[in-house]
């Protein structure tokens, strides 16, 4: 039996909606021995198809070609999950360091960001001097 790739990505729950899985073939993101795939392709029982979503890249074994949805409890059944050891490694790194890496200066302000502009902005004198800026006693007008 032979079903439609995108069909197949929804059914085993890798992506959420067909559409989305639709997407992720046009943008070049699901491959099939390391070329990529139209979501139109139909597949069979076990193809390897790559999945690529951030930070790695997804291997999964083809064991059941079905179209219909299955539940959560069933995905084992229909797929196997292939991912080399070194993808995995790299995801449970990324897990690990719970940063989310962002150009610097895009986005919200971090908390350390925002301390330093408001220093910037107001910043703290040291002691308590009372500077009075609108009297200048050393500037007389006469003198000019």
């Amino acid at each position: 039996m032979e079903v439609r790739l995108d069909k197949w990505l929804w059914a085993v729950r890798i992506f959420k909606t067909r559409s989305i899985a639709i997407d992720a073939c046009k943008n070049g993101r699901v491959m099939i021995d390391g070329v990529k795939q139209k979501a139109s392709r139909m597949i069979k029982e076990g193809d390897v198809i790559q999945v690529r979503k951030s930070p790695i890249t997804y291997s999964f074994k083809v064991l059941q070609a079905i179209q219909n949805r299955v539940g959560a409890k069933l995905v084992s059944q229909v797929m196997e999950n292939v991912t080399p050891q070194d993808q995995l490694e790299i995801l449970e790194m990324h897990r690990l360091s719970g940063f989310v890496g962002r150009a610097r200066g895009t986005g919200r302000p971090t908390k350390k960001e925002r301390r330093d502009l408001d220093e910037f902005v107001q910043p703290t004198f040291f002691g308590d001097f009372d500077f009075n800026f609108d009297e200048d006693d050393d500037f007389d007008e006469d003198e000019e």
